[in-house]
């Protein structure tokens, strides 16, 4: 991984110094417009004139459901930006961002705040770069095949450079883009965004297999430890020292895994952020880990044999398990997150006669976008179940991360380009829709700037909790 660092940064510094000598050398194609740098050229355009008449009869009656397609990203991006906003306001800010302002690109914040972290792969500039090519290269081509179905003429194509990346654009006649009628006008700034759901699917589902040609299982996933239900009220001990109050309980506990007694002399054991005072006195009740082999080991990773015995599914580990005797001492091999192999020395617990390691499976479903991520993804990969690469592992590695940057990134440029606001194709699109509806362009005009002001409200409510939060 640290090789692929390495050759990561130096292909962003040739990729941007080969950008400047190409910007340089062509200087007479370029316009600039602000920090952002225009290379204009034709390529593409015979292609969208070709295709708009090759498949018109298709395409005219597609662009219904681009429309449709717009409205349905513009309403998923305004909800998605009000709850992130609601999120980031009644929880606590990670650690991880407390130092980022929340006016930052969607990753790390995305992740984090609609608990996907475990979803995504690291991010490298290789991945970033192919991604971006698929999703602008397919968005613009879809704006200019659009408007030359409508007979609107494309003027120019080309790049913009904005430091060591790139985005495409088409360049359409804006007087004859403004003269088409409003069902045109909306087909075209939605093409872009349900080219992207389509790059999105088709890669989606090259990813799936992919994924089931080159993984296979050859581990276990626990996410937790056998637990038990503990009354507050009868905690004796926090490790060796004795507890008189609850207030006391907070000050004793350490980091990582924490030895609790009871009254009745069981043993538990919690990690810190499960004893605060806050839970202590709202709770009656709480949640603890057993005094299980597991635990007492820290046993973490994916478990992928027992005494070199495989384990390749919750099958495999019932069943090696129950081979066992219970009390014996056995040699358990996980694998990390960075692929680093770990033996455990683990003697197993009796339960109703059988070995018993004390680890748990327990289903976390959520609502909303991560539960419907999280319900895609385990179409295919049982989150449940460590994989394997089949052949060369560290390229297959790459070739997976590779798909799904390019899939999650056009899902994330679809919405966030029919946001609403005038630098992006929603801002437009919203415009046309309310003076569609009242036909009043003063009235469009000023549902425009009310819903505009509302994003910069809520981008202004994250800011200001960052900003207190800093002191």
């Amino acid at each position: 991984m640290a090789s692929f660092i390495v050759y990561d940064l130096v292909f962003l510094v040739l990729f941007s110094v080969s950008a400047f000598l190409i910007l340089r050398k062509n200087k007479q194609n370029l316009k600039r417009q602000g920090w952002i740098f225009l290379y204009h050229t034709k390529v593409g355009i015979k292609l969208m004139d070709w295709a708009s008449m090759k498949f018109g009869k298709l395409l005219k009656p597609l662009s219904y459901v681009v429309i449709a397609s717009g409205y349905a990203l513009m309403g998923g991006i305004l909800w998605m930006i009000t709850k992130t906003v609601w999120i980031y306001v009644s929880t606590p800010i990670p650690d991880q961002l407390k130092n980022l302002p929340p006016i930052a690109p969607l990753i790390p914040y995305f992740p984090k705040l609609f608990n996907l972290e475990s979803f995504f792969p690291p991010l490298y500039f290789t991945y970033f770069l192919v991604a971006l090519a698929v999703v602008a290269l397919s968005h613009e081509f879809s704006h200019g095949l659009i408007a030359r179905l409508w007979k609107i003429k494309v003027k120019t194509t080309g790049l913009a450079f904005f430091g060591p990346f790139f985005g495409a654009f088409v360049e359409p006649d804006e007087k004859q883009m403004a003269k088409a009628p409003k069902k045109h006008q909306l087909s075209i700034l939605a093409a872009g965004t349900f080219a992207n759901i389509v790059m999105f699917v088709l890669f989606g589902v090259l990813l799936a297999l992919f994924f089931s040609l080159s993984f296979a299982p050859a581990g276990v996933i626990f996410n937790s430890y056998s637990q038990g239900i503990v009354n507050v009220s009868q905690i004796t001990h926090i490790g060796n020292v004795s507890v008189t109050s609850l207030s006391e309980i907070p000050g004793l506990v350490q980091e990582g895994l924490n030895k609790i007694t009871t009254s009745d002399k069981k043993i538990y054991y919690a990690p810190k952020e499960a004893l605060t005072l806050e839970i202590l006195e709202n709770n009656e009740q709480i949640i603890l880990f057993d005094d299980a082999p597991a635990v007492k080991a820290n046993l973490v990773g994916a478990i992928t044999s027992i005494d070199g015995k495989m384990i390749r599914s919750q099958q495999e580990l019932s069943s090696v398990l129950y081979d066992i005797e219970p009390g014996k001492t056995v040699v358990v091999t996980t694998i990390d997150s960075e692929k680093q192999a770990h033996n455990y020395d683990i003697k197993l617990g009796n339960r109703n006669g059988s070995a018993y390691l004390g680890i748990g499976f327990y289903s976390r479903e959520t609502g909303g976008f991560g539960g419907l991520v999280s319900k895609g993804i385990s179409k295919f990969k049982n989150p449940n179940i460590y994989y394997a690469p089949t052949w060369d592992g560290d390229f297959a590695q790459f070739i997976y991360d590779l798909l799904w940057w390019v899939v999650i990134i056009n899902i994330l440029v679809a919405l966030m380009n029919m946001l609403p606001v005038s630098i992006l194709d929603g801002g437009r699109f919203f415009y046309l829709t309310i003076l569609g509806i009242t036909g009043n362009a003063s009235w469009a005009k000023k549902a425009y700037s009310w819903v505009t002001w509302f994003i910069l409200l809520l981008l202004a409510i994250m800011m200001g909790k960052w900003f207190v939060n800093l002191f």
